[in-house]
């Protein structure tokens, strides 16, 4: 009796640890995907609205100095409340997924774009030791200088074994982690700018941001960058340029 007490006990234990396992997949499945029908259903949702309010946007109310990618983040409540929208798509932030759902050129022709909230956590967690460096240095970690303001992060200095970097929405390449004078940490999406240069067509001049061509062309905005131009048919940081 003891033995098959024991026995059910294990199978029990079993079946719960594989629920849990099949539980995440599950949601893996539907919290961790950029799927394009949620984002054309949130899309005519916020065009919807944008009509019937005479062109009020329904953005959450953030900081003036927001960064611009970051700044108008889409407000699920106000789309609901207003019976535009059923449910918070399975892959936003708002509904346990990893996806900030955020708008480009709010004041014409709005569009709904996301970024990948796992590139905040690691911006967050490097930050967490800047701030327990700084707290004992005068200047940040500052490392090889690449460009006016811009420079390396010294990931030695802050206890880490390796540069940190962060998985490209884009390209699925490991984009480096930038810093500047102030201490503000950002994404190198040069990488990223350079083939989206080449592979879609555009009428980028020098001095011009050039950003915008990634949301132009796919469903990620470039969270965390800094401004780049092209210079001769090359990406580079622009420190005159609007953040």
């Amino acid at each position: 009796m003891t033995f098959n007490y024991i026995r059910m006990i294990s199978l029990f234990s079993i079946l719960i640890i594989l629920g849990g396992c099949m539980y995440p997949k599950d949601e893996l499945s539907k919290n961790k995907t950029p799927n394009v029908d949620q984002l054309e259903m949130v899309q005519n949702a916020v065009d919807a609205y944008v009509k019937k309010t005479d062109g009020l946007v329904p953005i959450k109310t953030k900081d003036l100095d927001t960064p611009i990618y970051r700044k108008y983040l889409v407000d699920f409540s106000t789309l609901k409340e207003s019976h535009l929208l059923t449910e918070t798509p399975g892959n936003a932030f708002e509904n346990g997924g990893i996806y900030q759902y955020t708008i480009v050129t709010p004041e014409d022709n709005p569009r709904v774009k996301i970024f990948d909230l796992r590139m905040t956590d690691t911006i967050r967690s490097i930050n967490v030791k800047m701030h327990t460096y700084q707290s004992q240095h005068t200047y940040p970690p500052f490392g090889k200088r690449i460009a006016k303001d811009v420079y390396t992060l010294n990931h030695k200095k802050l206890g880490l074994s390796k540069e940190p970097v962060v998985k490209s929405p884009y390209s699925g390449e490991n984009l480096p982690i930038v810093i500047d004078p102030d201490g503000t940490l950002y994404i190198d999406y040069r990488i990223d700018l350079q083939k989206a240069l080449d592979e879609f067509d555009n009428d980028y001049e020098n001095g011009d941001d050039i950003r915008n061509i990634l949301p132009d062309n796919t469903p990620f905005v470039p969270a965390y960058s800094l401004p780049y131009t092209v210079e001769d048919g090359e990406v580079i940081f622009d420190s005159d340029l609007e953040q």
